[in-house]
């Protein structure tokens, strides 16, 4: 039987919840963030439960995320897919009818004047809350922190997941592109290939974790400081 979510699919791969499975660097910023597995589901499971506790989101909403790479934004990802909701990305055909939230960053906050319900993601290493944003934007960070580390699915989710494909399709294509980059279970990956579209999102997030397979995500990569990286990291694939 296949997961009822992304999320699922990608928990259910993990074989050793203490080891990495997400490693971000930002090497403009010089941020480096480690997530074990169970680091990761519980920020995965505190966005969902927000999402649906807090905001009453589920199958029939849309959750546009627009974040550029970042572990919270794979937490947000991984939240919202996890939750149930359709998630939507910068250039898909979003239908506003149905648009349950939007989750940005504060430099982006102008695009969205409109919405109805306005997330900022600080985009912090420490998830440290984002001050003197405007009335009625909500600071995701301290907002999420409050709740529950651990969710559950208890209905299968038939709806789309991410940019009007279900569920069953995006991780058939995840996989399939795990299997073109040459990832299987256990391999550490690490790649300096963005995340910004639905394939991008696919390929080049989600295919690493739905083999079982760890990450290491790379932010504005240095070429020069590259080579060290890979041996500091252990990688055993880089994708460019």
């Amino acid at each position: 039987m296949s997961a009822p979510t992304i999320t699922s699919a990608v928990f259910d791969a993990v074989t050793d919840w203490s080891q990495p499975l997400l490693t971000y660097y930002d090497h403009a910023s010089g941020e480096r963030t480690e997530l074990s597995g169970a680091t990761l589901g519980n920020w995965a499971a505190k966005s969902a439960n927000f999402f649906v506790d807090e905001l009453g989101l589920g199958p029939d909403d849309e959750i546009l995320v627009d974040l550029p790479e970042h572990w919270q934004t794979a937490a947000i990802l991984l939240g919202a897919w996890w939750a149930g909701t359709h998630v939507r990305l910068p250039g898909s055909d979003v239908d506003g009818s149905t648009l349950g939230a939007v989750v940005t960053s504060a430099d982006r906050l102008s695009r969205y004047d409109d919405a109805d319900e306005v997330l900022v993601a600080s985009l912090d290493p420490f998830a440290m809350g984002v001050r003197d944003l405007p009335i009625g934007v909500t600071d995701f960070a301290s907002a999420v922190r409050v709740h529950g580390d651990q969710y559950s699915v208890y209905n299968r989710v038939t709806g789309p997941a991410l940019d009007g494909a279900p569920t069953d399709g995006v991780l058939a294509a995840a996989r399939a592109a795990a299997g073109t980059d040459g990832i299987v279970a256990g391999t550490r990956v690490l790649t300096v290939r963005p995340w910004h579209t639905g394939d991008q999102v696919v390929g080049n997030l989600l295919a690493p974790l739905v083999v079982g397979a760890s990450l290491v995500s790379v932010s504005h990569a240095d070429e020069s400081r590259l080579g060290g990286l890979v041996d500091t990291e252990r990688a055993e694939l880089t994708l460019r």
